[in-house]
């Protein structure tokens, strides 16, 4: 195995320290910092990650993207952070959303109401559709 580096101040010189949650503990000989390698997290799919970030770039926000996929809130405003995603430069539209499977959307996009004076997305959400609407213009 090879030699841990201490995460705090990158030193090299550490001793084992114990067992944490069957993984192996190492304390560092300059910081005495205690820490362990190799965590092995619960990894999310990527189709997730990628349709949180798409949601997030639209204006949804962060607890709304968490009820619609079912992933944290948090782990979405880590993903937004690692990839460097810019928040959208304006609010003055408020998305709305739906979530329809199909049958709905194709009924949705028969009504002609629904398609006038509106910007519309359609995502894939598994084997259901998501509409994001906002307006194509507003007056300020």
């Amino acid at each position: 195995m090879e030699q841990p580096i201490c995460p705090k101040c990158d030193h090299t010189k550490v001793v084992k320290s114990g067992i944490v949650g069957g993984r192996q503990r190492f304390k560092c000989k300059r910081c005495s910092y205690h820490f362990t390698v190799n965590k092995i997290g619960k990894a999310i799919d990527k189709y997730y990650v990628v349709k949180a970030l798409q949601l997030y770039i639209e204006g949804i926000s962060y607890r709304e993207i968490e009820r619609i996929l079912g992933v944290s809130h948090v782990s979405v405003m880590n993903w937004v952070k690692q990839y460097k995603i810019k928040a959208p430069e304006s609010y003055d539209y408020r998305p709305t959303y739906k979530v329809l499977n199909h049958t709905e959307l194709v009924k949705f996009m028969a009504i002609k109401e629904n398609l006038l004076d509106t910007g519309m997305l359609i995502t894939e959400l598994g084997d259901k559709f998501m509409i994001i609407k906002w307006e194509r213009f507003k007056n300020r």
